[in-house]
């Protein structure tokens, strides 16, 4: 038995039935080249099955159950699953005609709209066949306690390839053989002896919470003496009508756009790509709070995780993020005025993150027994706080740096990469974008009844990018 730690335990006692806590990659897959384009769909499912029978070794957690302790006395363990079938979470399916981009975002809205199975590994994935052009899709739903952005590139590294003939893969010299599920006794035993522990870390980590709590006092005062606005607090933020309690039905949509245009908006006004991409966001949710005739009080505030691993660490799974609060600066009117204030407070917040990052959170989730933070998941759910009091932030926006180079799985060219991330509650949007190959693609995932309009906020996402893209064009115009 290996006890889940800190943050992988929190996303698996926080997950209630409207806000299942998997993270997930759509992966578009061109046609195979030469012979194998001949294969028939059935050929090309079983290539697929092949190559994650062969290297479900690599990973794993893939063939682990997270067993809970009984009555919520401790965080859960991971054990070997006796009964894994690889054809539990393998399935294959086929998107109605036409197969283009809305039908296979509404395939992905479902998939994602839907719980893990918790008596089983917590992952599945989909090989969706009837895209347009020939080409098929791979969706990997992968849950949250068993990975974060980072560490999630080495699952999909395990079965993707840097060329289309499928590396030889080494196969375990010694047979899987799992032992039986721990019993109640032993999962109690477990529980007891780690328990008996628990004093000294709860002593160390408010502690180390003071001294945190100090930390950022003093850092807040000495942004003041500078004339510089320390970032906003959690449920600080204005609400909004996509601010509330969510439903269990959510929305997916997609996007792509040349990082190069990133680039040259990032060059031309001295910024981060991440800001490009935050600035764009704002812009999008700033045309849909108009198209709503909403005008909050104050700025929309994103969270934006933040990774802790320590560099070189990047293979080992598990959770390792922190999270900081940014202002969006959706009040400003001027698009380039709205970046520039983006970036400077997305400064402002990093300078704030690095004083604790993820200690407090990290900790406190480690300390804090699963028995009370599904309870008051389940009640702030169960009672729609959300709608009558201010949320922790208006959305999550998570950018993640992809390969920079083709992957292939399966002999099949990977042609497009779309992240999905999870919904928290009083949160109706999460925005995720990856970098892959020499475009940015947008994942956003919304609760559809607080965004049943979320193509059209994809589209005003896509617009507040090109204006951006349009005033770097006319600074270069004017100074060249």
């Amino acid at each position: 038995m290996e006890p889940l730690e800190g943050m992988d335990a929190a996303f698996l006692s926080l997950e209630t039935s409207t806000t299942p806590m998997h993270v997930g990659a759509v992966m578009v897959l061109d046609p195979p080249e030469g012979t194998r384009s001949l294969f028939s769909p059935s050929t090309r499912y079983a290539q697929v099955r092949r190559v994650i029978s062969q290297r479900l070794h690599m990973v794993g957690p893939l063939r682990q159950r997270a067993m809970r302790v009984p009555f919520g006395l401790h965080h859960p363990v991971w054990v070997d699953d006796p009964d894994f079938e690889l054809d539990d979470h393998l399935s294959r399916a086929s998107l109605p005609s036409p197969g283009g981009p809305r039908e296979l975002d509404a395939f992905v809205a479902s998939v994602m709209s839907r719980r893990l199975d918790p008596d089983r590994p917590l992952w599945e994935m989909y090989l969706v066949e009837g895209l347009a052009g020939e080409r098929t899709a791979l969706i990997a739903k992968v849950h949250h306690a068993i990975l974060d952005g980072v560490s999630g590139a080495s699952i999909l590294a395990a079965f993707l390839d840097l060329n289309p003939r499928a590396r030889v893969v080494s196969l375990p010299t010694e047979r899987w053989d799992p032992a039986p599920l721990p019993n109640t006794t032993q999962l109690l035993r477990h529980a007891a002896a780690s328990l008996s522990h628990q004093p000294g870390v709860t002593l160390s980590t408010v502690q180390a919470g003071v001294e945190t709590v100090a930390d950022l006092g003093t850092h807040n005062r000495a942004l003041l003496s500078r004339g510089e606005q320390p970032p906003p607090a959690f449920f600080s933020a204005s609400r909004t009508s996509f601010n509330g309690a969510v439903s269990n039905r959510k929305r997916f949509s997609s996007l792509c756009v040349p990082l190069d245009d990133a680039k040259l908006v990032r060059g031309v006004f001295g910024c981060t790509v991440n800001d490009v991409i935050l600035a764009g966001v704002a812009g999008g949710l700033r045309r849909l709070l108009d198209a709503r005739a909403e005008s909050p009080d104050h700025s929309l505030v994103a969270m934006v995780p933040v990774s802790t691993r320590p560099e070189g660490e990047g293979e080992a799974l598990g959770n390792q993020i922190s999270a900081m609060l940014v202002s969006l600066a959706t009040e400003r009117d001027d698009p380039v005025d709205r970046l520039l204030a983006i970036s400077a407070g997305s400064g402002v917040a990093k300078e704030h993150e690095q004083l604790h990052r993820g200690r407090l959170i990290g900790d406190l989730a480690q300390m804090v027994l699963p028995a009370m933070t599904t309870r008051l998941a389940r009640t702030v759910a169960g009672t729609r706080l959300f709608d009558r009091v201010r949320p922790p932030a208006n959305v999550t926006i998570s950018g993640l740096k992809g390969p920079d180079f083709p992957l292939f799985c399966a002999g099949s060219r990977v042609a497009a990469l779309y992240p999905v991330g999870p919904i928290a509650e009083g949160i109706g949007l999460n925005v995720t974008i990856l970098s892959y190959l020499d475009q940015l693609h947008f994942g956003l995932l919304g609760c559809r009844k607080l965004l049943p309009e979320l193509d059209d906020l994809t589209l005003y996402v896509d617009d507040a990018l090109g204006e951006l893209v349009g005033c770097a064009l006319d600074v270069q115009g004017a100074t060249g």
